[in-house]
């Protein structure tokens, strides 16, 4: 078995994790903040820019989705290690990376839209089914970067 397989690999599993968690950290914030300001102003709006402040965390779930499929496919997860070559290794986080690095910018400028999206909200209560498209349309990429990355992951042959 060569440990320096296992560790490209982990290292995959950690990149998708790591950067798509911090993404939508930060995406969260960023649009926490703009509903705040409307709730502190209006409560009764609270429900409305709460669901649009939780739409950036979900690259971090994609993020995490991966991580447990390359750790349960190495075998980190219920069973022995994968016996895995450097070049396996590096196919993985390779295969990783779409969901890790798209996961990262994509929750940031979601959490952009979503912090404009409250604000309509803040102005127009009534327009929130419309609101709502504009962060939705970024998730659209996320979503195509979580795919590769569990086509990848999953093609890989251990």
């Amino acid at each position: 078995m060569s440990e320096l397989g296992i560790v490209y690999a982990l290292l995959g599993a950690a990149v998708a994790v790591l950067l798509s968690g911090t993404g939508s950290a930060i995406g969260v914030g960023i649009a926490g903040q703009a509903a705040s300001g409307v709730v502190t102003e209006d409560p009764s709006k609270f429900a409305k820019v709460l669901i649009i402040q939780l739409l950036p965390g979900t690259q971090g779930l994609y993020g995490l989705l991966i991580g447990f499929i390359t750790l349960s496919k190495i075998g980190v997860l219920g069973g022995g290690l994968a016996d895995l070559s450097v070049q396996t290794g590096l196919l993985i986080l390779a295969a990783c990376l779409p969901i890790g690095v798209v996961g990262l910018l994509s929750a940031i400028a979601q959490g952009k839209t979503a912090a404009a999206a409250i604000g309509i909200v803040a102005k127009k209560p009534d327009q929130f089914g419309k609101a709502m498209l504009f962060p939705a349309m970024v998730e659209t990429y996320a979503i195509l970067a979580l795919l590769i990355s569990f086509l990848a992951v999953s093609g890989i042959q251990v």
